[in-house]
């Protein structure tokens, strides 16, 4: 058997991985020159952690991850208003969960891959024809299954299931992403996860190590359009948020350096056409504020290369992924729309100040537990489940 997987990242290098275990040829094509170093700081857990754990690299996922010791708000003049003892979010997981760059997570999982997988960056699907996946690069593969792993902006996914507008969900918010190098700036986050505590628009802040400061940032703004400039929107949108923002505003790399995009979800009835289907984010993308879209790659891609090899046919297994996988990802999606973007991302005083007492009542002996397990849900059914 043989496939096709577009788009190099969490999702496709999952995909690849489970494919060639279990006996197939894979191609695996991304357009981007190489791995990319963008990304921002993940709490990687649930479903994608168990996956992890079920291919054999739990201990490469510790390995690879970022310590943090406390989540910490603070005010416009960088004073704590708020912390959290990071060991209350692992003692609700049971231990199974771990912070990490979305580049090293992408790099993990790039080094699991066997030598019999066929990498190839620059390159494309530039179009589909008569089941063959006619690539960027001029040659074509006639192949039992192609797949659109190439995120929320998926070409496959146009190719096959129509026009981005008609299935993307605009949520009212845009996030960027970069690395910028600061020693005194590294200080004040070493060991924490700072985040400020601001209305309509959030900076993040990790220290990466060697003096590195990882930083995200989200803001409302009702217009989907991205802009030319990310560095500049980034310096527009942040400015006068406190000695720690002004510091990585100014540091900000060149914008081909910078990630930034929409906070959206991709809504689709079916994610499927004869031998094409969608994983990962180009399938569901969950958005930022739910938090668990890496994971729902890393458990998406699993589930359904175990379903294929399970079923009798290409067919069969790929609706049987989708049947088992869609409601998951649909109740992911659901609560980030209609509880997690209040709490992400406050828009008035009164909720910022509930969310801050929400934080101190954690550390009560008795609220611990309750409180913290909205923030990380676990599933109802396991990957293995869902799997077999």
């Amino acid at each position: 058997m043989k496939a096709v997987i577009c788009g190099a990242g969490i999702a496709g290098l999952t995909l690849a991985n489970r494919l060639h275990h279990h006996g197939w040829e894979v191609h695996l094509v991304d357009h981007a020159p190489g791995p990319r170093a963008q990304g921002y700081m993940i709490d990687f857990f649930g479903p994608g952690f168990e996956a992890l754990t079920a291919m054999g690299l739990k201990d490469r996922l510790r390995q690879f991850a970022s310590p943090v010791e406390e989540l910490r708000y603070v005010d416009g003049r960088g004073r704590r208003t708020v912390g959290v003892d990071y060991a209350l979010f692992s003692l609700a997981l049971d231990g199974e969960i771990a912070s990490i760059m979305r580049p090293a997570l992408e790099r993990l999982l790039r080094e699991s891959l066997a030598d019999g997988i066929d990498l190839r960056y620059g390159t494309t699907i530039d179009r589909l024809d008569d089941g063959k996946a006619v690539l960027s690069d001029g040659s074509a593969i006639d192949a039992d299954l192609i797949v659109g792993a190439d995120g929320v902006h998926s070409r496959v996914r146009s190719l096959v299931l129509g026009r981005e507008e008609d299935c993307l969900r605009y949520l009212g918010m845009h996030t960027g992403a970069f690395v910028f190098i600061d020693p005194e700036a590294f200080a004040q986050v070493r060991g924490r996860f700072v985040l400020t505590e601001t209305l309509n628009r959030q900076m993040g802040f990790y220290g990466l190590g060697d003096d590195r400061v990882a930083v995200f940032a989200v803001h409302r703004t009702p217009d989907p359009a991205l802009p030319a400039d990310p560095r500049a929107a980034l310096r527009r949108q942040y400015a006068g948020m406190g000695d720690l923002a002004e510091r990585a505003l100014a540091q900000c790399p060149p914008p081909d350096q910078v990630y930034y995009d929409q906070v959206a979800q991709i809504d689709l009835p079916g994610w499927s056409d004869g031998r094409v289907t969608l994983v990962g984010d180009a399938a569901h993308a969950v958005s930022l504020v739910a938090g668990q879209g890496a994971s729902l790659g890393v458990a998406g891609a699993y589930v359904l290369a175990e379903r294929l090899h399970r079923s009798s046919s290409v067919a069969e297994g790929v609706a049987d992924y989708e049947r088992r996988w869609h409601p998951v990802v649909a109740d992911v999606q659901k609560a980030a729309r209609d509880r997690v973007t209040e709490w992400f991302l406050p828009t008035s005083s009164a909720r910022l100040v509930l969310r801050r007492w929400a934080f101190r009542a954690m550390r009560l002996p008795g609220l611990d537990r309750l409180l913290v397990g909205p923030l990380f849900p676990k599933g109802h059914r396991t990957v293995a489940e869902l799997s077999t």
